[in-house]
């Protein structure tokens, strides 16, 4: 589950990417890397479990400030998941082997027209997909979304989707997508419509809750003012449809998640929480402002000054309660673990246990600068099992030719942290 692009956590995110000071890591596996001592409080020891560093090709700078490692036009875009993560950026797709690192296979884009850019990269079983918006459509160009085999990068089919659409459910037999003014499932190997469901004339707002879409029904779509007076539930295995409805006239606010059969609207009255099923409201929390959600443990987590408050989404009672080293820059959480960003020039990146309260990882061992690749929430760096992330990281900066223009990075690595390695370090060391 992903939040809205319009809330301000988005804002907020899209300046998370910050510099760091550290020594440069061989190419290869390094597992368990020590990450020197703890700077943060409840924390005695912390952990970057680097599980390997492989070269990013591409053209990227070495950003100072909250920048950090970005290409150097453009940008960037990672799914992890599957057994491989994946980057995509300009119209290069390249995957690696998730377990070492080892290149799988890059794709150079090139039916498209000069001009498009990937805007999204997923991961899915025995498929990648990249979403490639392309110039020339009617207002701000079009997408076409390339599905890529994981296992060597060929080019299986290409489907026409809407501009903040694309795959939204994806096999080796079939993808799902959500185009303009429907959602459809084609088959991979003919290239066949499977199903069809209209969802309108114009934009509307969608997220995915398992194997479900929730699509709303506004007048003025997601980019207008109209409330939302129904859901459309789309199942994406076989395109049965069902219409939910509130037991008012419309929802309260704008449709910003969906967990576990609950669909979440944000609005003047706060977090509102629906069933999927039928629409019935089922808690209301006034002033809570929706932060990010453990899509593995199935909480969502609101802000509570500078603490991260977890809420079960079918009750929303409080489950657990726990303050960040730095909340303005959180991330994710992922399988309990909050990932994020200090603030600064030389602010690390930090895993947080939200159960201990407890730092269990920094990357003061990463090169300097580092980021996490993808910002975005619908693929991501995060792997939505809570295994594992992946940064960019620059191994050797170079000198700016201009004043005005930022140093090229002359090693850009990604850089691949286990999650459940970081985790059973820091236990071995509180054992000993």
């Amino acid at each position: 589950m992903s939040f809205t692009r319009g809330s301000a956590v988005w804002a907020r995110r899209a300046l998370l990417a910050v510099v760091l000071v550290g020594a440069a890591l061989v190419p290869g596996r390094a597992a368990s890397t020590a990450a020197g001592r703890c700077h943060h409080a409840r924390c005695q020891h912390q952990v970057a479990a680097v599980l390997w560093t492989r070269p990013l090709p591409g053209s990227w700078a070495a950003q100072s400030g909250a920048l950090g490692t970005v290409l150097s036009q453009g940008q960037a875009y990672a799914a992890v998941g599957n057994g491989v993560a994946v980057v995509g950026f300009g119209v290069t797709v390249v995957a690696y082997r998730l377990s070492d690192g080892q290149p799988l296979w890059t794709a150079d884009l090139t039916e498209f027209p000069v001009g498009s850019t990937v805007v999204s990269v997923r991961s899915w079983p025995g498929v990648v997909t990249a979403g490639v918006s392309v110039p020339g459509g009617a207002v701000s160009g079009s997408r076409d979304e390339m599905v890529l085999s994981a296992a060597t990068g060929h080019r299986i089919r290409i489907f026409p989707a809407a501009t903040y659409g694309g795959a939204v459910w994806a096999s080796t037999a079939r993808t799902v997508i959500v185009g303009a003014g429907q959602v459809t499932s084609y088959s991979n190997k003919s290239g066949r419509m499977a199903w069809r469901r209209p969802t309108g004339p114009v934009a509307q707002a969608w997220r995915v809750d398992g194997d479900d879409l929730l699509v709303t029904e506004a007048a003025g779509g997601y980019l207008g003012t109209a409330p939302v007076t129904a859901l459309r539930s789309i199942s994406l295995r076989t395109g049965a449809q069902s219409i939910v409805r509130p037991a008012v006239r419309s929802f309260a606010g704008s449709l910003i998640g969906a967990i576990g059969g609950v669909v979440l609207f944000s609005g003047p009255a706060g977090l509102t929480a629906y069933s999927a099923g039928d629409g019935a409201q089922l808690w209301q929390r006034p002033h809570a402002v929706p932060e990010v959600v453990d899509a593995a443990r199935q909480v969502i987590y609101v802000v509570g000054g500078s603490a991260l408050i977890g809420l079960d989404p079918v009750t929303g009672h409080k489950i657990t309660r726990a303050a960040t080293p730095g909340a303005a820059g959180l991330y994710a959480v992922s399988n309990g673990v909050a990932l994020g960003l200090d603030q600064g020039a030389l602010g690390d990146a930090w895993g947080y246990d939200l159960a201990r309260n407890k730092v269990i990882w920094t990357t003061r061992a990463i090169p300097w600068p580092h980021f996490f690749l993808d910002l975005s929430g619908i693929g991501g760096s995060a792997d939505p099992a809570g295994r594992t992330i992946v940064l960019a990281s620059c191994a050797q900066v170079g000198v700016a030719t201009t004043s005005a223009m930022p140093p090229p990075c002359l090693r850009p690595r990604l850089v691949a942290i286990s999650l459940a390695e970081a985790a059973r370090e820091t236990g071995r060391d509180r054992d000993t």
